[in-house]
């Protein structure tokens, strides 16, 4: 069973047993996550947000580090620009300790239904009745249809129109034709 966590805007696939380092969380103790996406022994995938409220990911915090210094310098040639400065990634490195799967969808469906109620026969439990329809709209006016066909296109022709030449248009005649 894995699943894919998000912390610090980034997403990292997780094992139980794993140590991994996610920026820095400012936490002692044990760290709880929402996962992703959650893919169980047998290969089936949890994707949805609604079947992952129940998933949960345990992780121990085991301690904190630095990354790598990254040096920035900037500079603009013949203008006496320059910047100088550097940035170091705080890390919390965490293990894994547990992944719980989400609980299944008749499970949660049946938690959800209220004590009492049956659902019909045919119908997933948890399901409620769909409302009953609406009664159909009003018939339009006579008025409203009439000027409703009025702007309606007219049908296009069925027979190919021939295409018609033009006559050449006259040149204007010149002093030296005159």
């Amino acid at each position: 069973m894995y699943a894919i966590i998000r912390s610090g805007g980034k997403q990292t696939k997780v094992r139980e047993g794993d140590v991994i380092d996610v920026e820095r969380l400012r936490a002692d103790g044990e760290v709880s996550f929402t996962p992703v996406l959650v893919v169980d022994a047998k290969g089936k995938v949890y994707s949805g947000r609604d079947e992952l409220k129940s998933a949960k990911v345990t992780a121990k915090v085991v301690g904190e580090s630095a990354g790598d210094k990254v040096e920035i310098f900037k500079y603009k040639a013949k203008t006496g620009y320059r910047r100088r400065g550097g940035h170091r990634q705080k890390y919390t490195t965490l293990e894994v300790v547990k992944i719980e799967a989400p609980k299944s969808a008749k499970t949660a469906a049946a938690e959800e239904a209220p004590a009492g109620e049956t659902p019909a026969p045919g119908m997933a439990p948890g399901a409620r009745k769909a409302p009953a329809p609406a009664k159909p709209a009003a018939k339009k006016a006579p008025a409203e249809t009439k000027a409703a066909t009025a702007t309606k296109k007219a049908p296009a022709k069925t027979k190919a129109a021939t295409p018609t030449k033009k006559a050449p248009a006259a040149k204007p005649k010149t002093k030296k034709e005159s």
